[in-house]
């Protein structure tokens, strides 16, 4: 894929676009483009999508799930279904002794930009009150709920065990 194809495809939280409609309109793109790795991996994630269901009840009380409308489907989920597939993928390029591959690359590109060990850090500096906690790691609720996504839960839970 060349570089400039590349820029084409990906999206970021500051578009005017959903990251569905995103993923819809670059699966388009390149199938009209003949670019067959943006098109396998639209095609992966959005074959994704029937893991995202409602819980609901029945008239007689079961529980159950019904799948999710597209309406309904919001870009935290997708940026969810994606993290699987890329931490997957990385799980597999470690086997391989490899590094990164295109399809990582591809997925990568649709993930919004993960917040640093010192956007963290400043963060919890200035938002946390350790005092209001019983124990310090109670706080990685209110950490992960602001940064969402774009945290690595495990760099959080380091950061909370190192803190003085």
């Amino acid at each position: 894929m060349a570089d400039s194809a590349k820029q084409a495809y990906g999206w970021n939280p500051d578009m005017p676009m959903s990251l569905l409609e995103k993923i819809r309109e670059d699966l388009k793109k390149s199938m009209l483009n003949k670019d067959h790795a943006v098109k396998s991996t639209m095609r992966l994630i959005m074959a994704e999508f029937p893991k995202l269901t409602v819980p609901i009840t029945l008239e007689s009380g079961k529980k159950t799930t019904r799948l999710k409308t597209p309406e309904e489907i919001t870009n935290d989920n997708i940026i969810g279904v994606i993290q699987g597939l890329a931490k997957s993928e990385r799980i597999v390029l470690e086997a391989k002794n490899e590094e990164t591959s295109e399809y990582l690359q591809i997925l990568e590109s649709y993930l919004p930009k993960m917040a640093n060990r010192e956007e963290i850090v400043a963060w919890v500096k200035e938002n946390i009150d350790f005092s209001e906690y019983k124990n310090k790691m109670q706080a990685i609720g209110t950490i992960m709920k602001h940064f969402g996504k774009t945290a690595d839960g495990k760099m959080v839970n380091e950061i909370l065990r190192e803190w003085d």
